[in-house]
């Protein structure tokens, strides 16, 4: 199977949530500011790191169900970012699954390009790793939003949003080839 198949495959799951709780809750997530995302995104990280380094878990979210939230929180931070109209509560399931699918576009084509340039290095990481990167990113975003959303030198707090969501991904397909549990 190719990454890009294993790619899409780990997408549709987690896209397929992302719409049955848009039909459940509607966009509720819209009351979310950036900081907000992030922490929801640390703390699920944090709680996957937590079973790891414990290995004992007390509820039943699996770490599959936790890489999963953590790339639909991702796409959520991404969405936030392009609205800038804090009385829009509301979006319809179709143009919350088109802007979905654009975010997701251009996650992938990230993935792509480094996968070009890294050689797909990422098979060769831990689950642990992939947790931390997306600690950090978190970090470095928290730091961001104290700067006012400037940076000097760095990216900004979408493309820390887009390594968290190949990050997840990236975890989701080597669980699904048994790499990692």
């Amino acid at each position: 199977m190719t990454t890009n198949h294993q790619y899409d495959t780990a997408i549709r799951s987690c896209k397929e949530i992302f719409l049955q709780k848009t039909k459940d809750y509607g966009t509720s997530w819209r009351v979310y500011r950036t900081i907000s995302v992030a922490d929801q995104i640390y703390i699920k990280a944090k709680r996957i790191r937590t079973v790891q380094e414990n290995g004992v878990q007390k509820i039943d979210d699996d770490i599959i169900s936790e890489f999963r939230g953590i790339l639909n929180y991702g796409i959520i931070g991404l969405i936030q970012l392009d609205i800038h109209d804090d009385e829009l509560e509301e979006l319809p399931v179709e143009t919350v699954e088109k802007m979905y699918d654009e975010k997701i576009a251009v996650a992938k084509k990230l993935m792509s390009d480094k996968n070009h340039d890294y050689g797909e290095a990422w098979r060769e990481m831990s689950q642990e790793s992939f947790v931390d990167l997306v600690m950090a990113k978190i970090l470095r975003i928290k730091q961001i939003l104290l700067n006012k959303g400037q940076t000097i030198i760095s990216e900004g707090i979408d493309a820390n949003f887009y390594d968290i969501i190949n990050y997840a991904v990236f975890g989701l397909i080597l669980i699904d080839e048994k790499i990692h549990s």
